[in-house]
């Protein structure tokens, strides 16, 4: 009952005019189409004449969302990159999930160890600064989340969302509270207050095996919704009732994207996210949240340490902003292209990215691409 956008649309993407099938380099305002040979031979030539000139850190690359989608983009860049061994690599992650393997990898020990909502069995399901029905459930994935989302008030649970948008998953919840944008974590903080103080934790085998409850309940003690309502816009009458029918739910779970993520707050967000799947029992329960069974599991025996993340490795040249397993924030690529000295980015790679419209400052790293020496 359900088809995916992405596979009818397959076939005007193939037949576009658009599509450049063979490379094409530009000679002054035209393109012309060059031989593969060429392309690659003048890509390493250009590599290794920047790098002996500039330093190894003056060529970046920009991966866009699409690589996670491509297996001979996710085999095959990493190594391009390991091999041209720059700091400056640039990963749409930073502009859209980076918080959520942030909290993985402290929580959890692996940056995807990503536990995902049991949508099927959740019987209350809140959802903060997400919208399903757009994007078929980014990161949890579940096709025909429509029908997934109803059947929950069919079988007489509700599903709630929280978001300052009125988006289209808003529109169809059986409720949509507002919250005043990038204040989310306040609300988060108010549901553990009146967790704790009204005694509603639940024992199970996650609680067990957590460290740092009685810090939590310490830390949420100054955040009654009461102090809480004036910042979110949320009533504290709302926010306690929220509270008490998530912990009464028979499989509850609450799930944030990229509404939560992309904040000043977001890796603290996603963090009290999974605190407060744990301390109502809802974390790796049925109907709450749970890790999955993945086709290709990324989180073996084999893992290497640097697959399961690293941070703050070393900094941005410009800002001093910390890496994250192997990445820079992309909000940081222009000043790095803007800013003589040591370590300029006189060179770009990019796959399958539009940085210049799907990051922040679109206008300053246009800029930033018209002074590099070469980009491809």
């Amino acid at each position: 009952g359900h088809l995916c956008a992405k596979g009818p649309e397959l076939k005007n993407i193939y037949e576009s005019t658009d599509r450049i099938k063979r490379p094409i380099k530009r000679f002054g305002d035209t393109w012309k189409e060059i031989s593969w040979v060429e392309a690659l031979n003048e890509t390493a030539t250009k590599i290794h004449e920047i790098q002996s000139k500039h330093g190894q850190d003056s060529i970046a690359f920009y991966l866009g969302n699409p690589n996670v989608h491509n297996y001979g983009s996710i085999l095959f860049n990493p190594r391009l990159a390991g091999k041209i061994n720059t700091k400056n690599v640039y990963v749409a992650t930073s502009v859209d999930q980076l918080p959520h393997h942030f909290a993985s990898y402290f929580m959890f020990g692996h940056q995807f160890l990503l536990p995902i909502p049991d949508i099927d069995r959740s019987n209350y399901f809140l959802i903060i600064g997400g919208n399903p029905f757009a994007s078929n459930g980014s990161i949890m994935t579940a096709p025909d989340v429509k029908k997934r989302l109803k059947a929950i008030e069919e079988r007489g649970g509700k599903f709630v969302v929280i978001d300052p948008r009125k988006t289209e998953t808003a529109s169809n919840a059986s409720e949509h509270v507002f919250i005043r944008p990038g204040t989310d974590v306040y609300f988060l903080l108010a549901m553990l207050n009146v967790i704790f103080t009204k005694g509603l934790v639940k024992k199970s085998k996650a609680l067990e095996l957590s460290d740092g409850i009685e810090e939590i309940r310490s830390i949420v003690m100054e955040f009654p919704p009461e102090k809480v309502e004036a910042v979110t816009g949320i009533s504290k009458d709302t926010i306690i009732r929220i509270t008490e029918e998530f912990c009464a739910a028979n499989g509850a779970t609450c799930h944030g994207r990229i509404g939560v993520s992309t904040q000043p707050f977001g890796a603290v967000c996603l963090w009290l996210i999974y605190v407060l799947n744990i301390v109502t029992g809802n974390f790796d329960s049925p109907g709450g949240m749970m890790f999955t069974l993945p086709a290709v599991d990324m989180i073996g025996p084999d893992t290497t340490e640097s697959g399961k993340g690293s941070v703050d490795r070393y900094r941005s040249r410009v800002r001093g902003l910390p890496e994250f397993s192997g990445e820079l924030p992309v909000v940081t690529m222009a000043d790095e292209m803007l800013t003589p000295g040591e370590g300029q980015i006189k060179m770009l790679i990019t796959s399958a990215g539009n940085p210049v419209l799907s990051t922040p400052n679109g206008k300053k790293l246009e800029k930033g691409l018209e002074s590099l020496d070469f980009m491809v």
